[in-house]
């Protein structure tokens, strides 16, 4: 188990530093499209500590920790979204300006570390169901990371701020569909529990 942690805590260094750019970049800049994915970094900021955790705790509980962390994890995502996207509304009927080149750059430095964070957890996913699904998770958002990119783009070359929030719109509908996925594979993990595994198994045998 315990060869399982060094990978992960360099994914958390390089979430951490998406979540950070992602984050105060968009609240400078006015950019939602970067802050509603700074919060789907959230999600995965916490989604890696508490996996941190788990390979830190004995089997038995480490596995009733993921189940139930991926669970409020995802009720908490759902909340924060729901707040943010009646802002993003607001913003589509009254905008405001927006610096383009902002929402650019820092995508594309959330895309690299998701891409990053990914790498990193390539050779460990071959053997951890639990980390398989946050490597491929990573890989998706570095996709999604690229939204905010493409948002700046359009705003560098129509003028129009307005592509900020429809983009933002766009990363919510993505974040309120994948979460809703995450409950209910979660809550049929909590109600049998005997079809989850944290990958403790694998490793002792």
């Amino acid at each position: 188990m315990s060869h399982r942690r060094p990978p992960l805590v360099r994914a958390l260094a390089l979430n951490t530093t998406v979540l950070a750019v992602e984050i105060v970049s968009g609240i400078g800049a006015n950019s939602f499209s970067l802050i509603m994915d700074g919060v789907h970094n959230l999600s995965d900021e916490i989604a890696l500590v508490f996996l941190l955790l788990a390979y830190t705790l004995r089997a038995g509980l480490s596995g009733t920790l993921l189940r139930s962390a991926n669970f409020f994890n995802s009720i908490g995502l759902l909340t924060i979204s729901g707040f943010l996207i009646w802002r993003v509304v607001e913003r589509v009927f009254n905008p405001v300006e927006v610096l383009g080149v902002v929402p650019i750059i820092a995508g594309l430095i959330g895309a690299a570390c998701n891409w990053g964070v990914a790498r990193v957890l390539r050779e460990s996913s071959r053997e951890d169901p639990a980390i398989r699904l946050a490597y491929v998770h990573n890989l998706g958002d570095t996709l999604v990371s690229l939204a905010p990119v493409a948002a700046g783009v359009a705003i560098i070359l129509s003028g129009n701020s307005l592509f900020d929030p429809l983009v933002a719109l766009l990363i919510a509908a993505i974040i309120v569909l994948t979460t809703a996925r995450t409950i209910i594979d979660s809550h049929k993990e909590l109600l049998w529990p005997e079809n989850v595994s944290c990958g403790h198994a694998d490793s002792e045998m």
